[in-house]
């Protein structure tokens, strides 16, 4: 049986999540900004509600495409806000549009939004070492600092918990437990 960090033993989207994903380096903006998009979506909710969810928010956002995504109406707010499917919270949905376009102008002056975030780490990936789930810390110094930078370029509901499980999410940190097989 294999070994794997224990807050991915839930269920089987976390697993496979967890197999698959989670901790993988990820320098596709596309990915990237789904990534971005579910994290700011987690804030007070649990990764398992996402992961249940994310199917049905795929869709709804139009595979999150950041181009599309940025040019939403406030019909397509509606259409949100009704979807059961999705967090029907206006100020997340709102911020999933403002997020498109903060990320648009990163790509424009860095030419990838993969460029900006890869650069906090100069392109390499940080390896920690746990013994314990307790041991991961919530945020850290660097996570603090990319918050600020996004805020300061206008994304919202990244702040330095959520950056923190993105930095996870993508690879710019490995948190995976010394034990897991994923290590």
């Amino acid at each position: 049986m294999k070994k794997r960090c224990n807050w991915a033993n839930n269920n089987e989207l976390e697993k496979i999540y967890h197999d698959t994903e989670w901790g993988i380096p990820v320098h596709d903006d596309q990915t990237l900004f789904e990534f971005l998009i579910l994290e700011s979506m987690q804030a007070g909710l649990s990764w398992s509600t996402i992961l249940a969810k994310r199917t049905t928010l795929t869709e709804a956002y139009d595979n999150f495409d950041y181009n599309q995504i940025s040019k939403y109406s406030d019909s397509k707010i509606e259409e949100l806000l009704n979807n059961p499917g999705v967090i029907r919270n206006k100020l997340k949905v709102k911020s999933a549009i403002s997020n498109a376009k903060a990320f648009l102008k990163i790509q424009e002056e860095f030419g990838s939004f993969d460029s900006f975030i890869w650069n906090f780490v100069s392109g390499k990936t940080i390896n920690n070492h746990w013994d314990t789930i307790e041991d991961v810390p919530a945020s850290t110094e660097l996570s603090d600092k990319i918050s600020k930078e996004l805020k300061e370029r206008g994304f919202k509901f990244l702040g330095t918990t959520s950056v923190y499980a993105f930095m996870q999410s993508i690879g710019l940190v490995n948190d995976h437990m010394d034990y897991c097989f994923r290590k």
